[in-house]
C-alpha cells in the first residue's frame, strides 16, 4: 500500500465499455492523474468512409498538466492505436513492455510524438514510484506475448486492471501468466479490480492455443491448394503457430498487408517471432511455386483483416485472386459490429469457389478468459470494489452477475459508462457524475472533422444519390443565359428518367424566372426555394428524397 493516506479515488471510462475495443481509462489518486491504455475501435457499419475511431480526449487535454503517465498493457490496437493522438494532446511518460512499446512507435511513424515524450521499458518485476501511489505490473496470458497487469498501490489497497487475458495451462515464455503474483495481490488487498469482460457471456474455460494448433495443422495436413490466413496484424500467437506449421509441411510463406509486414519485421528484430528464413517469400514470388506449397497470411492496412479480404474477393488486390482451389482460414471472431460483413465476405469467397473455414469450425480461440477464466481472476483477487472493463454492456451485465457468484455483493459492482466516474471519497464508492466522453471519427488525416451531420450526408448519399442543377444567370439582361442542367448520380438512370428530368428543369426555370424579374434577389432564397420545390416533387414522382445540390452561376 502507498505510505501516504489517499483521499480522493476515481476511476473514469473514456472508451472500452459499452463497446469492442477503443480502449482508455484515467485513474485519478488525489491530484495525479494516470491513463490506462490509449485504443483505437474499427468503424461499425454505420460509420461510412471512416477509417478508425478514438476516444475523445477532451478530459485528458483540460487535465493535461496532471498526468503523469501513459501505462500500456498489450501491443494490440485496441490498447494503443490512438497513442500518437494521444500524444498530441498530452506530454507524459508512456510505460509498457519491450513489445508493446516497439509496436506503439510503430504507430507513431506517421504522426510522431512530439519532442520529449519519454519510453519506458517495464517488466513483471518493475516499480515506478509516484507522490501518490507506485505501480506494479505482472504477466497476463493474451494472444501477444509481453501482455501486463497493471497495478496501482494506494492506502485503501491496490487498483489492479487486468488488460486482456486468459488462462491457459499450455502457455509458455513470454505469455505465461504471473498466477503466483495475482494470488499474493489478493492476499494484501485489492481496493478495486478493473477486468476484461469480452467473453463473460461465454460459458467454461477458453479453449487452448495448444489445440487450435493442432487443427492448423490438421488443416495444413490435410488440404489442396494454396491456404489464406486472415488474422489481426498483432495476433502474434497465430502468425508464429501459421509459421512453424507451415515449415513442418514444407510449405512457404508471404505477409501480405502494411501494418502486418511492419508488426512482422518488429516481432522478428525483438525475438518475439522465430521464422526460419527460408519458409518466407515475397508475395511477388508465389508463381514461382505450386498452389499446395503457398501459404498467405492477409490482413488490411490497419491491421482489420476484412480489409483485405474484401479487396481479395473483389479482385481489387493486385498481387493475390481468388482460385478454385483455394482454402481460407478466417482466424479472428468479428465484433457484433462486424459480423454481418464477416459472414457476407465469406459468402462471397464460397462464391468465388474457394473452401471457407470460418471461427466457427474451430480455427480461432479466444484471447479473452471465458465464464471460468473470469471467476478464476475474481477468486485471486478477492477485491473490496469491482469495475467491469472492456465489452459491450451486456459482457459488462454478465460478468457483473459472474462477480456476484463467487460472494460480490452489488453494492460492491459499478458498470460505468464512457464518461461515468467512479469516485472514492470519505470512506464510500459512488458514482459522483460524468465528464465529456465519446467517439472521435478519423477519417484519412482528419481528426474529429467528421461528426453526425456529414455521417447523415454520407448515409443519405448511399441511399437516394445526388440530384445537382447547374444554372447560368445574366443579371443585367435579368435572364437564364444557360441551363437548367441536371446532373444525377446514384437517384435514378437518366435514360429512362427524361421525362422526370424535363419536368424538373420546368419547375426550376419556373423558380428562378420569378427571382431575376425582381430589381433584387438574393442567391440564397433561389437556392432554397429550388431545393423546397424539387424535393417535393421528386419524392412525390419516386418516394426518394436524393441530396438536392443547387449551383448558380452568373456572368
Amino acid at each position: 500500500m502507498a505510505k501516504t493516506k489517499n483521499e480522493v479515488i476515481k476511476v473514469i471510462p473514456l472508451g472500452g465499455v459499452g463497446e469492442i475495443g477503443k480502449a482508455m481509462y484515467v485513474i485519478e489518486i488525489d491530484d495525479e492523474l494516470f491513463i490506462v491504455d490509449a485504443g483505437l475501435m474499427f468503424p461499425e457499419g454505420e460509420m461510412l468512409g471512416i477509417d478508425i475511431v478514438i476516444p475523445d480526449l477532451t478530459y485528458i487535454e483540460e487535465n493535461k498538466e496532471r498526468v503523469k503517465g501513459i501505462f500500456l498493457t498489450h501491443g494490440h490496437e485496441d490498447a494503443i492505436g490512438s497513442i500518437a493522438y494521444l500524444l498530441q494532446k498530452v506530454q507524459a511518460p508512456v510505460y509498457g513492455s519491450k513489445l508493446t512499446l516497439a509496436l506503439a512507435k510503430e504507430h507513431l511513424k506517421e504522426m510522431p510524438a512530439p519532442a520529449g515524450v519519454k519510453f519506458f521499458e517495464v517488466t513483471n518485476k518493475s516499480r515506478m514510484n509516484f507522490k501518490q501511489t507506485y505501480v506494479t505490473f505482472f504477466h497476463t496470458t493474451h494472444s501477444i506475448p509481453d501482455s501486463l497487469g497493471i497495478v496501482f498501490h494506494t492506502s485503501e489497497g491496490a487498483i489492479v486492471h487486468t488488460g486482456e487475458f486468459k488462462f491457459d495451462q499450455s502457455a509458455k515464455g513470454k505469455y505465461r501468466p504471473d498466477i503466483a503474483k495475482m494470488a499474493a495481490l489478493g492476499e494484501e488487498g485489492v481496493f478495486i479490480l478493473m477486468s476484461d469482460s469480452n467473453e463473460a457471456e461465454r460459458p467454461g474455460y477458453t479453449t487452448s492455443e495448444s489445440v487450435i494448433e493442432d487443427r492448423l495443422s490438421n488443416t495444413f495436413h490435410s488440404v489442396e491448394g494454396r491456404i489464406l490466413v486472415a488474422l489481426y496484424a498483432s495476433n502474434f500467437i497465430r502468425i508464429q503457430q501459421v509459421f512453424d506449421i507451415a515449415l513442418e509441411t514444407g510449405k512457404k510463406v508471404a505477409v501480405v498487408g502494411k501494418s502486418l509486414e511492419s508488426y512482422f519485421e518488429v516481432g522478428k528484430r525483438l525475438g518475439y517471432l522465430q521464422i526460419d528464413e527460408d519458409t518466407v517469400i515475397s508475395v511477388k514470388d508465389i508463381g514461382k511455386y505450386s498452389d499446395d506449397q503457398i501459404v498467405i497470411i492477409v490482413t488490411g492496412n490497419q491491421g482489420e483483416p476484412l480489409e483485405a479480404l474484401e479487396k481479395i474477393v473483389r479482385k481489387f488486390h493486385k498481387d493475390i485472386k481468388i482460385k478454385e482451389t483455394d482454402t481460407v482460414l478466417i482466424t479472428f471472431t468479428p465484433s457484433p459490429s462486424m459480423e454481418v460483413s464477416m459472414y457476407q465476405m465469406a459468402n462471397e469467397l464460397a462464391k468465388a469457389g474457394a473452401n471457407v473455414i470460418t471461427a466457427s469450425k474451430n480455427v480461432h480461440v479466444s484471447g479473452h478468459g471465458s465464464q471460468e477464466d473470469l471467476k478464476l481472476m475474481l477468486n485471486l483477487m478477492q477485491p473490496k470494489y469491482f469495475i467491469p472493463i472492456q465489452g459491450e454492456y451486456k459482457m459488462l451485465i454478465a460478468h457483473s452477475k459472474l462477480a456476484q457468484q463467487v460472494g460480490l455483493q452489488k453494492s460492491q459492482i459499478f458498470i460505468a459508462d464512457k464518461g461515468d466516474i467512479v469516485e472514492y471519497k470519505n470512506d464510500k464508492m459512488r458514482m459522483s457524475g460524468r465528464v465529456q466522453a465519446g467517439n472521435i471519427l478519423i477519417d484519412g488525416i482528419g481528426v474529429g472533422d467528421v461528426g453526425n451531420i456529414v455521417l447523415r450526408d454520407r448515409k443519405l448519399l448511399s441511399q437516394d444519390g445526388i440530384f445537382t442543377v447547374v444554372i447560368t444567370l445574366s443579371r443585367k439582361q435579368k435572364k437564364i443565359a444557360a441551363g437548367p442542367e441536371i446532373v444525377s448520380r446514384g437517384f435514378v438512370y437518366v435514360r429512362e428518367s427524361e421525362e422526370l428530368l424535363d419536368e424538373s428543369r420546368n419547375l426550376v426555370r419556373k423558380i428562378v424566372e420569378k427571382y431575376v424579374n425582381k430589381d433584387t434577389f438574393e442567391w440564397t432564397n433561389i437556392k432554397q426555394e429550388i431545393r423546397d420545390t424539387l424535393s417535393s416533387f421528386l419524392f412525390q414522382q419516386t418516394k426518394r428524397r436524393p441530396m438536392i445540390i443547387p449551383i448558380i452561376m452568373e456572368y
